[in-house]
């Protein structure tokens, strides 16, 4: 595999001028608004939640996490709910510190994949067996995303290209090594019979970022990504999805078939879910769980899922335990296989 990381020249001038992502959901608190590590527990009588995002404000994790948020306010199941941002590594400070913080019932981090990928590129002493499952929250289904001129015109015309030749295509990407971004073309070289290690991927910073103009102006030859941040350039014309990668069709995407509708043995989807520190007692375990079902029972998260393009995923317990265990177990083979840890 190639990896070549890319931040163009207009994502450097954005940094430069300080600007930031705006809030994305009121009352949830600005990110960096709650600090971490003061030792303060919940103490159990309702209220004094904290959702950790380990990524910076404006990505996936963060519109999760403040969906949550503001749902759980809204609908009064938890009145009293802060999000607040700690990035680094790939979402593995933020994994480390809710390690750190063994017992704290009143601590939530918001995690998926990319969290579970890149604690193994990045050997990170904390992972997510160390932490308490609480839920499953959601899938995003992932797509294989050409520009209009490409002559690709079917993910088989694709396929056939990239099998004859895989050093001559280069796939873009939003994630870092052991994102999903990253794991998803990995995973579909595989399933069609190309070693990952020929892949030649770019990594840009951001699905809906400076991935967008690379795969419009033609310096990657596809995305494997997610597909709700280009919906409005696939309804431009600008951008031709040829195939889904979960489950089943997406309605946002009339007529796009997806992987195994064409032949290929893969489904792959971006999951998103919640756990907490090791070590949290049966009352506050029981208390997340509740919350975060009545959650997902909800018109308003029914709503958000829509809004969002999200799959329901929902699971807890043993169900959500044994998700992660399998996940963890399969991430670490791929990237293994990758020769990244």
């Amino acid at each position: 595999m190639r990896y070549r990381s890319r931040v163009p020249r207009r994502a450097v001038l954005r940094g430069a001028a300080g600007a930031l992502p705006p809030l994305l959901a009121a009352g949830c608190g600005p990110p960096g608004s709650a600090l971490l590590g003061s030792g303060r527990r919940d103490d159990g009588t309702g209220g004094g939640l904290r959702i950790m995002v380990p990524n910076a404000a404006g990505g996936g994790y963060d519109i999760t996490a403040r969906t949550v948020a503001r749902v759980l306010q809204e609908t009064g199941i938890t009145p009293d709910v802060q999000v607040f941002n700690l990035p680094g590594a790939g979402g593995t400070v933020g994994l480390q510190r809710v390690v750190n913080e063994r017992g704290n019932g009143g601590l939530l981090l918001q995690m998926g994949l990319g969290v579970v990928g890149a604690s193994h590129v990045a050997r990170s002493r904390a992972t997510v067996a160390s932490t308490t499952p609480i839920a499953r929250l959601a899938d995003e289904t992932g797509a294989v995303v050409v520009p209009r001129d490409s002559p690709h015109r079917t993910i088989g015309d694709l396929v056939a290209a990239w099998r004859a030749n895989p050093a001559r295509l280069t796939v873009g990407g939003g994630s870092s090594p052991g994102g999903p971004d990253h794991l998803l073309p990995m995973e579909l070289a595989r399933a069609v019979g190309i070693s990952p290690r020929r892949v030649d991927y770019a990594a840009y910073s951001g699905g809906g970022g400076d991935l967008l103009p690379a795969l419009l102006d033609g310096d990657v030859d596809f995305a494997a990504t997610g597909f709700g941040e280009f919906l409005d350039q696939v309804d431009a014309g600008q951008l031709r999805v040829l195939a889904v990668t979960g489950a089943g069709p997406v309605d946002a995407l009339p007529g796009v078939p997806t992987l195994a509708a064409s032949g290929i043995d893969l489904v792959f989807s971006n999951w998103r879910g919640i756990v907490a520190p090791p070590g949290i007692d049966d009352a506050d375990l029981r208390r997340w769980t509740d919350a975060l079902t009545a959650l997902h029972a909800s018109p308003p998260w029914r709503a958000a899922l829509r809004r969002n393009g999200w799959s329901d995923a929902f699971a807890v317990g043993d169900t959500f335990r044994s998700f992660l265990v399998r996940q963890d177990a399969a991430v670490a083979r791929l990237v293994a296989d990758l020769g990244l840890n």
